[in-house]
């Protein structure tokens, strides 16, 4: 057996009565060695099997130490993520917490989800109904203590940046379920606070590297752990090894730092974060032709645009593999009304102080992109040629005249727990 620990160490946190949750995630890996790991007395793990959600049916699994495991089946009215969630999962945690027997509680979580979805969903969504309970988030009576990630050298890296859908590995976790594969592995990892890598006897030790570089900027400061195919997982060594200022289920927003942690800035196996600036707006059409160059050889991109026909929204722009999704990021704080100004975080208004225009305010774009086999200078070349040129600044009466790919907004017509920059969760936590 072989197993390799990389990341800093933690130091103990302040006491904290609610009952700690750990979720485990993952497309590939050994999840189930990360669960058994966990399962001694006092812990109850929970897995919601999905498998069957558009057909409105969940199959439900509770495990504890030296029992059978607890099987229901779910049958709910709408076939959705989000149904399970709020009918199921958040009140089976609140209920869980009100047991004197149990102290932590693990969540299993179905390979299609993403864990800051459900992170999202415990600090926010409210719980009505729980005898012995006022009515609030699941985040009244648990914290998340950790997101453990689990995946496979072998296939991580072309998963990550492919293009293939969901839909083309045949599993959706819902009908109009569009997410490709990229979006969701690495969405998975770049939220984990520990990640479990298996690298099976046909990983040789040169392939890992391209690998260990993309986690190391991926989810910097997560403690990385390498095991055999056969070996056993140590749940507990892991969390010991989560740094005391990981993310812990926190959700940042759109207009967060977009390096978060410290991740390395230089070159290493051809992989590298390329971050891109500019204070002057994006010119809609040739940011249209400019986006296949942030989807072959990247792994991902984050960040905010600033386009020239939409003056008072900010755009925000991620990427995985061959999948691109650009939504609204809200106003920029040079469009708000004072009251407006007023509600927005005092963190973001501190530091657009630091770089505000006196013309166009706070208006920027700033992205990250994190490149596996591309070519950075052509990278940053192109998105320079998507700006608005000189001749073009002083026409700015004809901005918004011009044609705009990216004017149309989505409008969901359930009320869906997605990603935690999508209009819908904004309007649901107002």
């Amino acid at each position: 057996m072989t197993i390799i620990v990389e990341g800093r160490a933690s130091v103990n946190l302040p006491t904290d009565r609610r009952i700690p949750v750990v979720l485990v995630s993952g497309w590939t890996g050994a999840m189930g060695a990360v669960v058994t790991s966990f399962l001694t007395e006092g812990t109850v793990a929970v897995r919601h099997d999905l498998s069957r959600v558009r057909e409105g049916v969940v199959r439900r699994t509770i495990y504890t130490a030296g029992e059978q495991p607890r099987e229901t089946i779910l049958e709910l009215a709408h076939g959705c993520v989000s149904c399970t969630l709020r009918q199921d999962l958040l009140p089976l945690l609140r209920t869980l917490s009100n047991r004197s027997s149990i102290h932590r509680i693990v969540l299993a979580m179905d390979p299609t989800l993403e864990p800051a979805v459900l992170c999202w969903a415990i600090r926010h969504v409210v719980v009505e109904g729980i005898v012995g309970r006022v009515d609030g988030p699941a985040s009244r009576d648990v914290r998340v203590e950790a997101v453990i990630n689990c995946l496979d050298a072998a296939t991580w890296l072309d998963d990550a940046t492919g293009d293939d859908s969901l839909t083309d590995r045949g599993t959706q976790a819902s009908h109009d379920d569009e997410r490709t594969l990229a979006q969701l592995v690495v969405g998975q990892v770049e939220y984990a606070d520990a990640l479990v890598v298996t690298a099976g006897p046909d990983v040789e030790s040169w392939d890992r590297g391209p690998l260990a570089a993309v986690l190391a900027r991926l989810a910097p400061g997560a403690p990385v752990v390498w095991i055999d195919v056969d070996s056993t997982a140590d749940g507990e060594m892991l969390l010991s090894a989560v740094p005391f200022d990981a993310r812990r289920g926190a959700v940042s927003d759109a207009h967060s730092p977009l390096l978060r942690g410290q991740p390395p800035l230089t070159e290493d196996c051809g992989v590298s974060l390329v971050e891109f600036t500019a204070s002057r707006p994006l010119h809609p059409e040739r940011l249209h032709e400019a986006v296949d160059v942030l989807l072959a050889g990247v792994v991902s991109v984050r960040g905010r645009a600033w386009v020239a026909t939409q003056p008072n929204e900010a755009l925000w722009v991620e990427s995985a593999g061959g999948g691109l999704r650009v939504a609204s990021a809200g106003k920029w704080l040079a469009s708000m009304n004072s009251n407006e100004l007023n509600r927005a975080d005092f963190t973001r208004r501190a530091m657009a102080a630091l770089r505000w225009d006196e013309e166009f305010g706070d208006r920027d774009t700033s992205l990250v992109v994190l490149v596996h086999t591309a070519d950075p200078s052509e990278i940053d070349r192109t998105l320079r040629w998507a700006l608005v040129s000189d001749d073009e600044m002083l026409m700015r009466e004809k901005w918004i005249t011009w044609t705009d790919p990216f004017g149309s907004s989505h409008e969901d017509p359930c009320d869906r727990i997605q990603s935690p920059y999508s209009d819908v969760n904004r309007e649901a936590t107002e």
